[in-house]
């Protein structure tokens, strides 16, 4: 389920909220699998025109929580959006 959303992509946020559970869900599944000690920070799914970044929280209080945020690859900088995301997590409160 969606908190928040800032719907300024060509398609359902809710819909694609939904479908980046289970990309959370099969990796942290994978990572159990192969024995893994490592928590997962953010994934990153490149597309031609687009990145897609899902940033799970690591605050125990947000524990399930994840941002996703959608950048347009060309006008984008990957780095300051995951610097970003993680000063969102810093500041969120439920």
């Amino acid at each position: 389920m969606a908190l928040a959303t800032r719907n300024v992509v060509p398609f359902d946020l809710e819909l694609a909220a939904a479908g980046n559970t289970e990309v959370v869900r099969a990796e942290l599944r994978a990572i159990e699998s192969l024995g893994l000690r490592e928590q997962i920070e953010d994934i990153l799914i490149t597309l031609s025109g687009q990145y897609h970044l899902i940033r799970l929280s690591s605050r125990p209080d947000l524990a399930g929580v994840f941002s996703y945020l959608v950048l347009d690859r060309g006008r984008s900088n990957l780095a300051l959006a995951r610097r970003a995301l993680k000063a969102l997590e810093d500041q969120l409160e439920l």
